[in-house]
């Protein structure tokens, strides 16, 4: 009667030893692929450099350093872009780029990241935005429309529109899912011993309540227009 009992605990050894075997094989044989966006390796580093255009339509723009926070709490070889977007009436767009290295945790899911900083999450869509080049393609955002309180000049307490669109890019791959970006990273690594290597790229603005189309608009014409600079296009059949 015990030699069923035996046999089932062997097997479950076995096949958690041979489990954690072919995880340590994976993760010394695994190659880390190539970013889809533009980017070269900086000498001496485990990061690469990359960045947004500076000037785009009618938006000049700052670059922006990464917050000592967050540079403390992600991965050492996770890379950086951010830029400040503003036109002549002082409307702003921030744009971000996180691109991963070989640890993977270097993206968060946006639902973390945005209540953290005090918004609320009213409304998720999705938006195909036509980008032009020498390859035009559309390219599938998500789009998140969010709400905040702050305080204005005045010490009073506002309510405000914050509009977020943002995707995630590897090369010849995009999508606007955290998790479909999940299953293709393992999807990939499995099949191929490639860890896909993952870019999140995020456009922020912020409005009253009532001018959220109005402030879309802005934000597509600068996607638009400031991706070709940046980003690879999909691989064509």
């Amino acid at each position: 009667m015990k030699s069923p009992k035996i046999l089932i605990f062997i097997v479950t050894l076995a096949l958690i030893g041979s489990g954690a075997g072919g995880l340590t094989w994976l993760k010394k044989n695994q190659k880390l692929g190539g970013p889809g966006i533009k980017a070269v390796p900086i000498p001496g580093s485990v990061k690469v450099s990359f960045d947004l255009p500076e000037h785009v339509l009618d938006f000049t723009s700052t670059k922006v350093a990464e917050d000592q926070t967050v540079l403390g709490t992600l991965p050492k070889d996770t890379s950086f872009a951010q830029r400040l977007y503003k036109m002549p009436n002082e409307f702003w767009v921030n744009a971000n780029i996180v691109l991963m290295g070989m640890d993977r945790t270097s993206i968060h899911k946006p639902e973390y990241c945005l209540p953290g900083q005090g918004w609320r999450i009213d409304e998720k869509t999705t938006v195909s935005l036509p980008i032009q080049g020498v390859h035009p393609y559309h390219l599938q955002v998500a789009k998140w429309t969010i709400t905040n309180r702050v305080k204005n000049d005045d010490g009073q307490v506002q309510e405000v529109r914050g509009l977020y669109v943002f995707w995630f890019v590897a090369r010849n791959e995009q999508t606007d899912s955290h998790w479909q970006r999940i299953w293709w990273l393992t999807r990939d690594l499995l099949t191929t011993g490639v860890l896909q290597r993952w870019a999140y790229v995020s456009y922020f603005a912020v409005c009253l309540p009532g001018q959220e189309d109005a402030t879309f608009d802005q934000m597509e014409k600068l996607i638009a227009a400031s991706v070709p600079e940046f980003q690879l296009p999909p691989k064509t059949e």
